[in-house]
């Protein structure tokens, strides 16, 4: 197989949905300063799915975390090009005293949707993510792939153009992962969104991603941009999907090797 992997770059100069240049985040001041993020620079394409991967700590939930607004940059900038962001979590975070309908609306009334059209849009979505069923459940009586369900539902109700996951999925049992990768895919391409996806896992980010973007261990800089150039559906199992996941595997070992003392 073609070795994909290029040259780190910088890819501001390509138009993106989500524009990041020399991002620098630090916690603390003076000595103990600790760089999360030194210098990174990427553009995040409209309506593509780019995976971020690296190592624990290597700063990928941080940089999330800069994009969606819920921290402050320490240098460089970040432009979203005027288009609004959504963000989705590892755990849920439902309201256990709403129904899976009134955890999507709530969405929607932050907005100022009207009660009505609250109601439509939200049974709209729970349809999306196949829940309609389940409107007038409890989040303690749906497993916990159908609670990341109403949690992207409840994410695609912000009707942001981007959406952010950081982990989603990473909880979740292998089989009912695959499905939502499938189910994710899907919601993708029918709404045209705009996907950045932190994983730990190389083989989803291979599954699902345009690109992988390998950071390096802390401070986390772009390491290395693997261009996926892989026919879809593709299966997590498929031996294209393995063999370009052994290439980054290697080189994410490369560099936690390089850090191991």
């Amino acid at each position: 197989m073609t070795d994909t992997r290029t040259a780190p770059r910088a890819d501001t100069a390509r138009a993106g949905a989500v524009v990041l240049t020399d991002v620098v985040k630090r916690y603390g001041r003076g000595p103990g300063a600790v760089t999360a993020l030194d210098g990174v620079s990427l553009s995040v394409e409209p309506g593509s799915f780019t995976c971020l991967l690296g190592a624990s700590g290597c700063g990928k939930s941080t940089l999330l975390s800069l994009v969606a607004g819920l921290d402050d940059i320490s240098g460089g900038a970040i432009e979203h090009v005027d288009q609004p962001v959504a963000m989705m979590f590892q755990e849920s975070a439902l309201f256990p005293w709403l129904t899976v309908l009134g955890n999507v609306e709530i969405a929607l009334r932050v907005r100022g949707v009207g009660r009505a059209e609250r109601r439509r849009r939200a049974l709209e979505l729970l349809e999306t993510v196949r829940l309609s069923g389940f409107a007038h459940k409890r989040p303690h009586e749906l497993s916990g792939g159908m609670r990341q369900r109403v949690a992207l539902a409840r994410a695609l109700a912000q009707d942001a153009s981007v959406l952010l996951m950081d982990e989603p999925f990473g909880a979740l049992d292998a089989m009912t992962r695959d499905l939502l990768h499938d189910e994710l895919e899907r919601i993708w391409r029918e709404q045209r969104l705009t996907v950045l996806f932190v994983t730990h896992n190389v083989r989803e980010a291979v599954r699902l991603g345009d690109r992988v973007v390998l950071l390096s261990s802390r401070p986390g800089r772009v390491l290395n941009v693997y261009d996926v150039d892989l026919d879809r559906p593709r299966r997590i199992d498929s031996a294209p999907v393995a063999t370009l996941a052994a290439d980054i595997t290697d080189a994410l070992r490369a560099e936690v090797g390089r850090h191991a003392g």
